[in-house]
């Protein structure tokens, strides 16, 4: 899946308090890969499961394992019900 890094900021910003531990509580994963997905650690390398094309809107991001994105995007269907 293809994504903007902006538009992938966007989501990570739109989150509730408390997501981040949502998120990798419920895919039994480490919080902090769950926020380096989101673009927290991209000064020391890409999070795995990325490949970035630099660009406009601060690049194209191809995720290949999109199950943190679905779960950030379910929560955010969520909070504007």
């Amino acid at each position: 899946m293809n994504i903007t890094f902006e538009e992938l900021r966007k989501i990570k910003h739109s989150l509730p308090h408390g997501s981040m531990h949502r998120i990798a509580s419920e895919l039994k994963k480490d919080e902090q890969s769950v926020r380096n997905f989101f673009g927290a650690n991209l000064l020391n390398g890409l999070p795995p499961d990325w490949h970035f094309e630099p660009g406009p809107e601060g690049g194209v991001v191809n995720i290949r394992d999109v199950s943190i994105l679905e779960m950030a995007k379910k929560i955010l269907r969520e909070t504007t019900v």
